[in-house]
């Protein structure tokens, strides 16, 4: 009788892609397997199986340089067992950084249609014909571990909102935002979350610019109330799983998660005017997170970029008071 125990079910999505790619590349014979997410021009891999090219997960590559763009695209087939005899590919950029005799890519797809990243493989030889054989698998497996995707990339929300039910031994006794052992600790659940999915989120860095005049010209209950005031503003601008933190006296942070460089400058637009309407004067930088780098290193850069602004700021200000 056999006694072989059966297989027990993933624990998660980077257990599952971990399998699939490791089997992928065992049954085709292609050395590089990947499962990768585009974000704007950055092609990020999540997951590798790697024989022959020293790729890892956290690798990033350019999109546009990419064979799977123009797959994504239409320009070039799903599968390239001879990758040279493809106009396209041959003229892709990244043809030219690595040996790629073979290839083959399908998209990874989000609920509503839209592109997520790619399953994907290149091997430096040209491979057989019957490669192409795979493909109706490597499909299958693509739809499979979308499926799992989109349930873990659903189930983020829940999590946020229950980390922030959590929060009151983290949050600031004026404002009830988070303090900054609130914000740091929040922040290392949200950069694994960047390293698991590939998310982008951007941090912006807020400093009040007349907290300390306030405090001395009208008290520090006038100065307690220009702190709240900022606190609801910001509130009020963000949606709830973005997260706001007061870090200490006039400094705020704001780590917007799952947002694209093109949303922030309206969103900064949108916490000016709200601020404005307000009379709060603040000076405001941020910064996106880097794929190759850290959410501190964001949060390093955004600092940076504030007090760039708030040096800007005062010596305009000298200039209109001389």
């Amino acid at each position: 009788m056999d006694v072989t125990p059966f297989p027990s079910p993933f624990v998660n999505l980077a257990e599952a892609v971990a399998h699939v790619l490791k089997h992928l590349q065992a049954e085709t014979g292609l050395g590089l397997w990947m499962f990768t997410r585009t974000v704007g021009n950055d092609w990020i891999v999540l997951h590798a199986a790697d024989q022959s090219y020293n790729i890892q997960a956290g690798d990033v590559f350019s999109w546009s340089d990419s064979f799977c763009i123009r797959m994504v695209n239409r320009e070039g087939p799903s599968v390239a067992p001879d990758a040279a005899a493809i106009p396209a590919y041959v003229d892709a950029p990244i043809a030219q950084q690595l040996p790629i005799g073979a290839y083959m890519g399908v998209p990874l797809l989000s609920t509503n249609g839209s592109l997520f990243g790619t399953l994907c493989a290149i091997d430096p030889h040209v491979q057989p014909q019957k490669l192409s054989d795979w493909l109706p698998s490597v499909q299958l497996y693509a739809r499979l571990l979308s499926t799992i995707l989109q349930d873990e990339l659903r189930h983020q929300d829940q999590e946020r909102h229950l980390e922030r039910a959590q929060n009151d031994a983290q949050s600031d006794a004026l404002t009830a935002l988070l303090n900054r052992r609130g914000w740091e600790a929040h922040l290392t659940l949200e950069e694994d979350r960047c390293l698991r999915y590939g998310n982008p989120a951007a941090v912006i860095m807020l400093d009040l610019d007349d907290l300390k005049r306030t405090n001395d010209t009208y008290g520090h209950v006038a100065g307690d109330e220009l702190i709240m005031a900022t606190a609801q503003v910001l509130r009020q601008s963000l949606r709830s799983v973005d997260i706001v933190a007061r870090l200490g006296g006039d400094e705020f942070a704001v780590l917007v998660v799952d947002s694209v460089t093109d949303g922030i400058p309206e969103l900064r637009q949108r916490i000016d005017k709200a601020l404005a309407a307000n009379d709060i004067h603040a000076s405001i930088g941020w910064a996106m997170r880097d794929p190759r780098a850290t959410l501190l290193a964001a949060q390093a850069q955004a600092d940076t970029n504030m007090y760039e602004i708030k040096r800007q700021r005062k010596a305009a200000r000298q200039r209109q008071d001389s």
